[in-house]
């Protein structure tokens, strides 16, 4: 079964979080400027936040902006 569009964006994200790419303490971007460079819907992009948040890759300030987690 092929895989949903959310749970793509969520391992494209993931693989930039795991690879160093983005470091921890790293602003995400916007969930507009997601949509662009993904195309892919603000519903898309959401539930693809709700996995990193859930999984403890990012963390939410409210106002602020979406982070990577440190993990260490």
């Amino acid at each position: 079964m092929p895989k949903q569009q959310y749970q793509v964006l969520a391992d494209a994200l993931r693989a930039k979080i795991e690879s160093g790419e983005w470091a921890p303490g790293t602003k995400l971007p916007s969930r507009s400027q997601l949509c662009k460079d993904y195309g892919v819907s603000d519903t898309v992009v959401g539930k693809a936040m709700m996995i990193l948040r859930a999984t403890g890759l990012t963390e939410t300030l409210e106002g602020v902006g979406v982070f990577v987690a440190d993990r260490s």
